[in-house]
């Protein structure tokens, strides 16, 4: 179908996009229409140069490196002699003296509070608004519904007492472990009173308190009746809430009926990994739900389980403080929005020479445009800053191109400049070798930055590709390379003075049906120095803020300061292994659970243009995926087949053989469309193929750029 252009300031402009602007997003900003279409044009038309030039830079270094591990393969690596080439052709940069970053006007969720952290689609209304309003989550239903909590039957819909009671007791434990009493035990407690605005408890007419007692915060009454008490621990709150009545406080003696707490402190909206945005009516849903986040009136209608439902932004929580004032605690995640990187253009927006927009460029506009009604009404960030995470960036040179896109978007839009914060996605091995002075390019706005082991991996597989085969998937997560980096992110941002200022992340548990094992294992990422660490689920939030009461952050990072900081070669120690030995048995294994997890992924992105979803793997454990898992699967298998450890026609067959798994495992999906056996005749399949048998070819490994192709050959 033939798209309809508006014609305009130079632009050919999505008739869609245009109308959603004019109509939608600027209305109640202040800026005219004009201003906003002719600084639109002439931003990217002067900044499009600059980036066209970046990416060149790109894939020239690429060919260099390429070159070099030609030019030496058959020799033994030298790290130094390699340092130097590298030092040579502008990869690396040589380090300046050290420096703080100097961010100001951030909120206390960025600052001060460490806290559970989600990645939203932002294509998809209902998961957006659910992530939102994760900040506060019951305690009891996460518990419940999870297999934390162990028992006989499998979980129903009918009430189970057992489970009810193990977690009672798996919370009593939680209060004696964080909110100590003096003497006694949370699980002796009969009953909470307020006296005087003082929290007075009770455990067989014996009064007891806190020992902390500045962990007491305030309470909540309805009719007179005490229905809340309010406690703090490093900086996170919760609320134990007393219903006698409520069928679960029928095994408590003081009548607790749940603990809520506070869960996802900070979101980011995604519009780049977890969407499958190929064009502007992909575009526009993502912006418009955005702009309803910011204008705090999204609304979204469901059905489920026979019940029409609405589902909106939770309001904030209202309670009395211990000093007898009315208080109110932020009711929503702090949102943040992702971007897309450099990297790929869309069609929503045509320049003069009719070339597509950069895509980075356009995000930066529509959601800095959509935030500004935020920085009214102040729902969001009550600091008045809009957060943008900025992925895919390739050393100083990239960072800084960012910090002046966002200059000029501050100039157009009339914002107060530094108004625009960055946040650092540390996935590229460019910028990881490079942190610290990518950080001093963007000192003024940079609240965050994070370590992401899949696209990370990917990154440095296409680096290497030239360097030999590459070891095993699972075998990376040990290797010398990624403990350097993840011990480096966090090195580098407390060197730079982050801690109390700006957030150091870690990256995602993939397993959102797994809680025993992320409660078991996720308390790892504290311990490596992340004040945020990213959830698949607002029920993982609730879990994995219980980390963050055993840990106080901010001291961990005072003893981290202290370790000896991570070497430049075992970052640049490549994971090839020159002469593997490897049976055929163990080969296809490794392939087959590539193959499964690139065919699961793409058939739903580009069949029903899903972006994020919980993927089985080859066991059937299911998995959340975007398109990072995407990047480091069919690199891996591309650098095999490159290296010869298997052929063309071996990755075909089991590609083939997958795909029939992969239509069995959504053989219940009424959107489903099978790839088997009609292989030629599915897109779906076809782009799989693709990602592996071109993926050499694929700019820094990327998978966008032949999924947005087949995407939009689907759609069409």
């Amino acid at each position: 179908m033939l798209k309809k252009y508006v014609n305009i300031e130079n632009l050919s402009i999505s008739e869609d996009l245009y109308k959603f602007v004019n109509d939608e997003a600027i209305p109640g900003t202040g800026i005219s229409k004009e201003k906003f279409w002719k600084g639109l044009s002439k931003i990217s038309h002067e900044l499009n140069i600059k980036n066209i030039e970046l990416l060149r830079i790109r894939k020239k270094i690429q060919m260099d490196i390429d070159r070099w591990h030609l030019e030496n393969y058959e020799r033994e690596f030298n790290i130094k002699e390699y340092k130097s080439f590298l030092d040579r052709i502008g990869y690396l940069k040589k380090e300046g003296p050290d420096f703080k970053i100097k961010t100001k006007n951030v909120d206390n969720e960025i600052s001060s509070i460490a806290g559970p952290q989600l990645v939203v689609p932002i294509m998809n209304a209902r998961y957006a608004l659910n992530a939102a309003n994760a900040r506060w989550m019951s305690l009891y239903d996460s518990l419940y519904g999870t297999d934390i909590i162990s028992s006989e039957e499998s979980i129903s819909e009918r009430y189970d007492p057992e489970r009810g009671l193990q977690v009672i007791k798996y919370t009593k434990k939680f209060l004696d472990d964080n909110f100590k009493l003096k003497k006694i035990s949370w699980k002796k407690v009969d009953k909470l009173s307020i006296e005087n605005h003082k929290l007075v408890i009770y455990a067989n007419n014996i009064i007891t308190k806190l020992e902390d007692d500045d962990k007491y915060i305030g309470y909540r009454l309805d009719k007179g009746k005490i229905t809340a008490v309010i406690l703090k621990n490093n900086n996170l709150h919760i609320e134990i809430i007393i219903n006698p009545s409520a069928f679960s406080a029928k095994g408590d003696p003081a009548g607790i009926s749940d603990i809520i707490v506070e869960a996802a402190i900070s979101t980011i909206c995604d519009h780049e990994d977890s969407v499958a945005a190929v064009d502007a009516e992909d575009k526009i849903i993502g912006y418009r739900n955005w702009l309803g986040l910011m204008k705090k009136d999204l609304i979204s209608k469901f059905e489920k389980d026979g019940k029409k439902l609405i589902r909106k932004l939770n309001p904030n929580r209202s309670y009395i403080s211990k000093f007898g004032k009315k208080e109110s605690l932020h009711g929503r995640a702090l949102l943040l929005n992702r971007n897309v990187g450099h990297l790929m253009t869309n069609s929503a927006v045509l320049l003069q020479d009719g070339s597509e927009i950069p895509e980075g460029i356009l995000d930066t506009f529509i959601t800095s445009l959509c935030a500004m009604h935020d920085l009214k009404n102040k729902n969001n960030s009550r600091s008045g800053s809009i957060y943008i995470v900025k992925p895919k960036q390739h050393g100083p040179e990239e960072t800084s191109f960012t910090n002046l896109l966002f200059s000029k978007v501050e100039e157009v839009l009339g914002l107060k400049k530094y108004t625009i914060k960055c946040g650092i996605m540390d996935e590229e091995r460019r910028t990881t070798v490079n942190l610290k002075e990518c950080i001093r390019t963007l000192e003024n706005r940079v609240f965050f930055i994070n370590t992401g082991f899949l696209d990370r991996t990917g990154d440095e597989m296409h680096t290497s590709m030239e360097a030999g085969p590459m070891i095993k998937k699972g075998d990376m997560k040990s290797s010398t390379w990624i403990n350097a980096y993840e011990n480096n992110n966090v090195d580098i941002g407390l060197k730079c003075g982050f801690s109390g200022v700006a957030q150091i992340g870690k990256g995602m548990w993939a397993m959102p049906d797994k809680m025993a094992d992320m409660l078991e294992q996720k308390i790892y990422h504290l311990e490596a120095g992340a004040n945020c660490a990213w959830v698949p689920s607002p029920t993982a939030a609730a879990l994995h803020s219980l980390h963050y009461h055993k840990i106080n952050i901010f001291n961990k990072h005072k003893d981290i300061k202290k370790r000896q900081i991570a070497k430049l070669e075992d970052l640049l120690n490549i994971p090839v292994i020159k002469k593997p030995n490897w049976a055929l048995e163990e080969i296809n294994k490794e392939i087959s659970n590539s193959a499964q997890t690139i065919l699961g992924y793409v058939v739903r992105w580009i069949d029903q243009g899903v972006g994020c979803s919980k993927v089985p793997d080859i066991n059937n454990v299911g998995l959340m995926e975007d398109r990072a898992t995407l990047r480091i699967s069919s690199q891996h298998i591309t650098n095999w087949l490159y290296h010869g450890i298997c052929s063309r026609k071996q990755v075909l067959e089991i590609m083939k053989k997958m795909a029939k798994v992969v239509d069995e495992q959504n053989k219940n999906d009424k959107l489903y469309q099978k790839m088997s056996p009609n292989y030629d005749r599915s897109i779906a399949f076809k782009t799989a193929c693709e990602l592996v048998f071109q993926g050499k070819d694929q700019p820094s490994g990327y998978t966008e750029p032949l999924l947005h192709l087949n995407r939009l050959i689907k759609k069409n």
